[in-house]
């Protein structure tokens, strides 16, 4: 397993843990709001718990578009560009 699948693997159990799912319940493009029956409290918490675990910070405006596993590993990808 590279480090990228790992790191998706590893969002994945965190994202399940905030939606009360099991990790293997969670697929990749599964919306958050409409399969999971997430709302804006839980979307929160994940980008805290992001912020915690992986040291990086996703602004709040960008919450509208992180509705499945996919969009937010690429957000985590992309605010995590060019980090040491």
């Amino acid at each position: 397993m590279n480090a990228e699948d790992q790191q998706l693997e590893d969002l994945r159990a965190l994202v399940a843990e905030v939606l009360e799912v099991e990790p293997e319940e969670l697929t990749d493009t599964g919306d958050f709001m409409e399969e999971y029956e997430a709302d804006s409290l839980r979307a929160i918490e994940i980008l805290a718990r992001l912020d915690k675990q992986f040291k990086v910070e996703i602004p709040q405006a960008e919450l509208p578009e992180l509705r499945n596993l996919k969009a937010v590993h690429a957000a985590l990808i992309r605010h995590s560009a060019g980090r040491n």
